[in-house]
C-alpha cells in the first residue's frame, strides 16, 4: 500500500473514532502519557540565528496610540507606541509596536529590528496572519493569537540563552496563523483520536488550545530538521503523533525560508 493511500485510510478510519469534547477536555480515550512537558524545549536547533531570514526592511512610522496586551499587568494597556513597518521578502509585512518605556525611537528601533529578523526566520505559513508585534520589557511569557505576537524582552533573553527563542516564536505564531483553521478541523480531531496520545502534557491539558502549536514544532523537527535532532528524539515524535504529522504533511504549507 502506498504512503498516500495508507494515509488516507488512516484518516477515514480515524474520522469514525472522533468523539465530541468540550474546551480543554481531551477526546475519548487518550490513555497514553505524553513524552514531553512542552515542545519548545526539546530541540534548540530547529531554527538558529545562522539560518536565513525573510526580513528585509524596517521603516519608522512615528509614534501613535496603540492598544496592546501587557502580561505584567495581565490586561490591555494603551500607550503612545513607537511604530515600525517590517517588510519580508515573501511579500508579508507587520507593524511592530514598541512600548515607549524603552526610551526614544532609536532604542525602540533596536528592539524592533532584533525581533523582526528572528520572526523572519519563521516559515511563511506562520507569519501569514501576523499583522502586529507587541514589544515590552519584563520577563513574562510570550503570547500568540489576535493576529499578533507578544514579546517581553526579559523572557526573550532567557529563551535566547537556552537556544529556544525561535522555537518559542514558532509555537506562538502557530497559535496566530494556524489555530483558527485547524484546531477544530475534522481531520485534526481525527488525527488526535487515531494517535491516542499527545506530544506533551501541555497539549493534553489543553487539546483545543495548545495541541496545534505543541505538535507543529516537532513536525518541523522531523520533516525539515532531522539532521539536527537525535534519532531517538525523532523516533519518539514519529511514534507518538504519526497521524498529526500526516495531517500537517497533507496541508502543503508554505515553509519558506525553511524549505
Amino acid at each position: 500500500m502506498s504512503w498516500n493511500i495508507k494515509r488516507n485510510f488512516i484518516f477515514l478510519t480515524a474520522l469514525a473514532l472522533v468523539a465530541c469534547g468540550t474546551d480543554d477536555q481531551p477526546l475519548e480515550p487518550i490513555p497514553a502519557e505524553p513524552p514531553f512537558s512542552g515542545t519548545i524545549f526539546i530541540a534548540p536547533n530547529i531554527i538558529t540565528s545562522s539560518d536565513p531570514t525573510t526580513f528585509q526592511e524596517l521603516t519608522y512610522a512615528g509614534q501613535a496610540s496603540r492598544r496592546m496586551f501587557d502580561r505584567r499587568v495581565d490586561t490591555w494597556i494603551t500607550v503612545d507606541a513607537y511604530l515600525f513597518d517590517a517588510s519580508f521578502d515573501d511579500g508579508l509585512s507587520a507593524e511592530i509596536q514598541v512600548n515607549p518605556e524603552f526610551g526614544g525611537p532609536d532604542e525602540a528601533r533596536i528592539e524592533a529590528e532584533k525581533y523582526a529578523e528572528v520572526i523572519g526566520r519563521l516559515p511563511t505559513v506562520l507569519r501569514t496572519d501576523v499583522e502586529t508585534v507587541w514589544i515590552h520589557k519584563g520577563t513574562q511569557l510570550f503570547g500568540g493569537g489576535n493576529n499578533n505576537l507578544l514579546i517581553h524582552v526579559g523572557r526573550a533573553a532567557l529563551y535566547d540563552a537556552d537556544g529556544i527563542l525561535e522555537e518559542t516564536l514558532m509555537h506562538e505564531a502557530a497559535h496566530t496563523s494556524l489555530d483558527a483553521a485547524h484546531a477544530r478541523a475534522p481531520g485534526w480531531l481525527a488525527a488526535q483520536a487515531a494517535d491516542g496520545n499527545f506530544i506533551s502534557t501541555y497539549a493534553k491539558q489543553h487539546p483545543f488550545r495548545e495541541d496545534i502549536a505543541e505538535s507543529f514544532v516537532p513536525w518541523v523537527a522531523v520533516r525539515y530538521r532531522s539532521d539536527r535532532i537525535s534519532q531517538s528524539l525523532a523516533n519518539i515524535i514519529l511514534n507518538t503523533i504519526p497521524n498529526r504529522l500526516a495531517y500537517f504533511d497533507a496541508q502543503s504549507f508554505d515553509m519558506y525560508p525553511i524549505d
